[in-house]
């Protein structure tokens, strides 16, 4: 059988072998890639977040992404610091980590990521002394309330979606990363959008996508800064 095909094999036009050659390769190359995200996605074992500290903060922690991370970061051990704007809900979250995770230690730290940040981030900072601060999230953000034209923006929303998205994000991190430096350990996650990673442009929500854009970048430099510093970065894309 083998010298059957390899009598063929030279019968072919000698063109024809470095296409066949080609072809194996990127075969191989495609199911390793294949292979790989099934391990990734489902036979990795979990990372210890602990190794990291024994504190996690979030941001926008009260509804949807960040709110799943609070519990999962609970479940994973972590002590959390939440960071929200609304006492109400921070401390309904609160409750109900503790009510399933009643280990928990939790502090809250109110702060309107609309309104005056340097307050707001010196909060922070007293209130994360002393805590090994092992992983960052940073998730409060804003959308458009409805899809619109770039000219149609009014003030307050374009002042809130540069400020909240950008400065916030940007600001939290600049309090918590010392820390972490000091450790020679951490993991910062923020939080991207498909609108500015993974579609070519996303029109109607211009200003939206272009603060996306901004912390994909600020987490891939921070990734070549840090990597040998012990610190991890990722930016992860949602929806």
């Amino acid at each position: 059988m083998a010298e059957c095909i390899l009598e063929q094999l030279k019968s072919q036009p000698t063109w024809l072998l470095p296409l066949l050659a080609l072809g194996f390769l990127s075969l191989f190359k495609c199911s390793f890639t294949i292979l790989n995200w099934v391990y990734v996605n489902f036979l990795r074992p979990g990372k210890n977040l602990k190794k990291y500290g024994s504190w996690a903060l979030v941001t926008g922690p009260t509804d949807g992404i960040g709110k799943a991370f609070a519990f999962q970061l609970a479940r994973k051990g972590l002590n959390l610091v939440l960071v929200g704007r609304n006492p109400d809900k921070l401390r309904e979250v609160s409750d109900s980590i503790k009510s399933k995770h009643g280990s928990t230690q939790i502090k809250t730290v109110v702060i309107d990521f609309s309104g005056d940040l340097n307050d707001g981030v010196g909060r922070i900072k007293e209130t994360i002394e002393g805590l090994d601060i092992g992983i960052l999230i940073n998730n409060a953000g804003i959308s458009y309330p409805y899809a619109r034209f770039f000219h149609e923006l009014d003030e307050k929303l374009l002042n809130d979606l540069i400020k909240i998205n950008v400065e916030g994000t940007t600001k939290v991190t600049q309090a918590v990363l010392p820390g972490m430096l000091e450790r020679k350990k951490g993991a910062i996650v923020n939080i991207g959008s498909g609108a500015a990673m993974v579609i070519p442009s996303d029109p109607l929500y211009a200003v939206y996508a272009a603060t996306k854009a901004y912390i994909d970048q600020f987490s891939r430099c921070l990734y070549v800064e840090y990597k040998k510093s012990g610190i991890d970065v990722q930016c992860q894309v949602s929806h």
